[in-house]
């Protein structure tokens, strides 16, 4: 494949459709595994001249030799959809060779969800006499109460809080910005860290408005908040799979439950569509029917029979 093709796609993704950098890694990843199986099996010499067989060949060898999730097949699709798209857009080609084909099925899976009574105990379990310990809560009530995505967290600035207001400025998928609100709480550990804590490290410019440092003064990253939930959760003896993005789900879910319409919820979490929002419905549907089964007499009768 030219490397100009993926470079100038690159900069197509970014500044025509706007895309997130993780979203353009995965896309020119996948770009690359075509132009590997294309090279290994002696298909056409270029990029430009294959045909949709050659596609549903590469699709076929993918699934055959690493049995890839429906989610990630999909995902390759629309990769080389967009690019073909992309040499349409720069008049390199008359038809996209990917059009006809369809994406698999996926089964939209129920998010995990925590109660109010889980988070709870996970938030009054932190050592809160150790700058970790005020950082992670600070994180965790953040995390919560605003619905955030772990990439915006990380990337969350100082500037971007108000704290008159109980607002935070996000930066979302395709540099989409939003504001949040963030609870009172979560202020209150941010004050306390950014005072006691935070203050104390030297920055360089670059780190000088990031408000999440690891102890190095470096800004935090993903992983290290996972590893955080992780061991938390391990103290508190609960057995849910539970991530950062699970406080995201619990944020959404708590909301539904106490009678806040799915518009509110999609702007708070910065969903591009309501139908993403939408399996929040699924969640609290599958909430009322435990709650029928366990206090209808219609649903017990037939349990005690």
């Amino acid at each position: 494949m030219n490397l100009y093709y993926l470079k100038s796609f690159e900069n197509y993704l970014k500044l025509e459709c706007q895309l997130s950098e993780n979203t353009i890694e995965a896309y020119l990843r996948d770009l690359k595994k075509l132009n590997e199986f294309l090279i290994i099996s002696s298909y056409p010499e270029t990029i430009k001249d294959i045909k949709e067989k050659d596609i549903l060949d590469f699709l076929n060898y993918l699934n055959e030799n690493f049995s890839i999730a429906s989610a990630s097949q999909a995902r390759i699709i629309s990769s080389i959809k967009q690019f073909y798209s992309f040499l349409i857009f720069e008049n390199e080609i008359d038809q996209n060779p990917a059009e006809l084909i369809e994406s698999p099925k996926q089964s939209r899976k129920l998010p995990d969800v925590l109660s109010f009574e889980e988070i709870e105990s996970i938030l009054n379990i932190i050592d809160l006499s150790t700058e970790a310990g005020v950082r992670n809560r600070a994180i965790l009530e953040t995390l919560y109460s605003s619905g955030l995505r772990v990439s915006e967290l990380i990337n969350l600035k100082i500037s971007a809080v108000d704290f008159n207001l109980s607002l935070v400025k996000v930066i979302g998928k395709g540099n989409k910005e939003r504001l949040v609100p963030i609870g009172n709480d979560a202020l209150k550990f941010i004050s306390m860290y950014k005072n006691n804590y935070r203050n104390h490290h030297e920055l360089n410019s670059q780190n000088a408005d990031i408000l999440f440092l690891n102890l190095r003064g470096k800004p935090i990253s993903r992983i290290a908040i996972f590893q955080i939930i992780q061991d938390l959760c391990e103290k508190t003896g609960i057995k849910k799979s539970v991530s950062p993005h699970t406080f995201r789900h619990s944020f959404a879910t708590h909301l539904l439950e106490n009678g806040a319409d799915l518009r509110s919820i999609q702007e708070m979490l910065g969903h591009a569509s309501i139908t993403t929002t939408e399996i929040y419905t699924h969640v609290e549907s599958v909430l009322l029917k435990q709650t029928l089964e366990l206090f209808h007499p219609a649903f017990t009768k037939s349990l005690e029979s």
